[in-house]
């Protein structure tokens, strides 16, 4: 059997509101080229197919036609669960259209798949979380587990008491639930587990927003099953085998840097692996074609900045862009950065270290205003607005300084 693994496509997310569509739709045209060359019998998708519970159009359009062309009519399996940023009501209300074309969709733990053809392949039996498929020349036997949190599983609320015990409360019912679903492995079938969750020990690629609550949604590696032959994982970003589990469980990581952490990914990929029952399996990674990368510049002083901007102009990227100054960057600075790089996403200043810093008293000595403007010179690098400024003290029924009534009389 001949599977492809690929997790967290996000569809719909921005970096600090600037579109990936373009991004999105190059890495599931290449998914589906190197699918239908690799032959696939099976697409495992584990989760986060969307940045949030109510994607653009757009993203959803794009979901549904690439799951039919990876399905090529019914001709492969795809299955997909839901992850914890994915509604699995609105996943699970295409179900009927779905299984027409080999689509399986899973939203919750206690998900059940109904038997009979789906596409032209087959759901031989099933129970809440676990299926046998035909799909190939094969039988698989396949554990399903959407991101498993405390709701979605239907527990009883933590008993009180520390982290500690919250923590071991949910790795119980976890093991519990994997143990009472391996049972349905057999000798004769591809014995698989598909979930979205955060493993102990896995390294984060920067973005992941944690599945965790008090660490209590961490599982160790070593209460996956043993028998299953191949883990299918989604939720980390970074591509990765994950601890305790012998090589059997994978993270296929995100198509593409969603943040600028990920960045120091070297490379986003999918896997891919084809396993008989019985048989041990190490997949291989597919490496991900990145057409416009994210990148971290340091620069020393605002000059060289505009002149990197400007040597840098023919680049497709996007661009975090962190300027040695001593002084604040000037906004008519900033947008002359920003014409000559269309990909600058943010201009952050670094000024010489101040020496000791100012005093807790000195800083009661300011008022509200003049301590949230330092905030917003340090973070932003230039001054606030006057608009902004007198907003924010309109809602906190702060008096207007000096300061502001000038700034005020001199817009006028």
């Amino acid at each position: 059997m001949k599977i492809i693994h690929t997790a967290d496509w996000h569809l719909g997310k921005t970096l600090c509101g600037r579109s990936r569509r373009t991004e999105q739709e190059e890495f599931l045209e290449f998914l589906v080229q190197e699918t239908e060359s690799y032959e696939a019998d099976l697409i495992l998708i584990a989760g986060d197919i969307y940045d949030n519970g109510n994607p653009p159009a757009w993203a959803e359009e794009l979901f549904y036609r690439t799951v039919m062309r990876l399905s090529g009519d019914g001709k492969r399996l795809v299955l997909v669960i839901a992850g914890n940023h994915d509604s699995p009501e609105r996943l699970e209300a295409a179900i009927p259209l779905a299984r027409k074309h080999g689509i399986i969709i899973c939203g919750y733990p206690r998900t059940v798949t109904p038997v009979g053809a789906c596409g032209k392949q087959e759901v031989l039996q099933s129970g809440e979380g676990w299926m046998e498929v035909k799909a190939g020349r094969e039988h698989a036997v396949i554990l399903t587990i959407p991101y498993p949190s405390e709701k979605r599983l239907n527990e009883f609320l933590y008993p009180e008491g520390t982290e500690e015990k919250k923590a071991a409360a949910y790795a119980e019912r976890m093991k519990e639930m994997l143990d009472g679903l391996a049972v349905h492995f057999r000798e004769d079938t591809v014995n698989l587990l598909v979930t979205h969750l955060f493993a102990m020990a896995s390294l984060p690629g920067g973005s992941e927003q944690g599945i965790q609550l008090g660490g209590s949604y961490l599982i160790d590696g070593r209460i996956l099953p043993a028998r299953a032959q191949y883990m299918a994982l989604g939720h980390v970003h970074r591509p990765q085998t994950i601890p305790g589990t012998n090589h059997r469980g994978w993270y296929a990581g995100a198509p593409m840097a969603y943040h600028r952490q990920e960045a120091q990914i070297p490379v986003h990929s999918f896997y891919r692996l084809e396993i008989h029952p019985g048989e041990s399996v190490l997949p291989e990674a597919v490496p991900i074609p990145c057409s416009k990368p994210i990148v971290s510049v340091h620069c020393v002083g605002i000059e060289a900045a505009k002149e990197w901007c400007r040597d840098h102009r023919e680049e497709d990227s996007w661009v975090f862009l962190d300027v040695e100054t001593d002084r604040y960057i000037r906004e008519e600075e900033i947008r002359e950065m920003r014409k000559d790089k269309d990909g600058l996403i943010e201009v952050h200043p670094i000024f010489p270290e101040q020496g000791e810093e100012e005093s807790e008293e000195c800083r009661r000595e300011k008022s509200f205003e003049e301590q949230f403007r330092e905030f917003y010179r340090g973070e932003k690098g230039v001054e606030a607005a006057p608009e902004l400024v007198k907003l924010l003290l309109d809602v906190l029924g702060e008096e207007e300084t000096d300061e502001t009534a000038a700034d005020e009389n001199q817009r006028d």
